[in-house]
């Protein structure tokens, strides 16, 4: 366990500028993660309630209205 501790030290955190930058990557990584898997649920929730699912709906109504 130490030696995995150590090698992640020395390849990550050792220096300033790779410790920054890998903080930096983990935080884009975990908020594209959450925002990705939150957007999901959200769908999956109100499936059949958004613009996008109902558009077709008005689109045929204001097509046949114009008729």
């Amino acid at each position: 366990m130490a030696g995995l501790a150590s090698s992640i030290y020395n390849a990550l955190f050792r220096r300033n500028t790779v410790m920054l930058g890998t903080v930096f990557a983990s935080a884009f990584a975990m908020q594209l993660g959450f925002d990705t898997g939150s957007e999901k649920i959200w769908n999956s929730i109100n499936q059949g309630r958004q613009w996008k699912d109902i558009k077709h709906k008005f689109m045929e109504q204001a097509e046949d209205d114009e008729e």
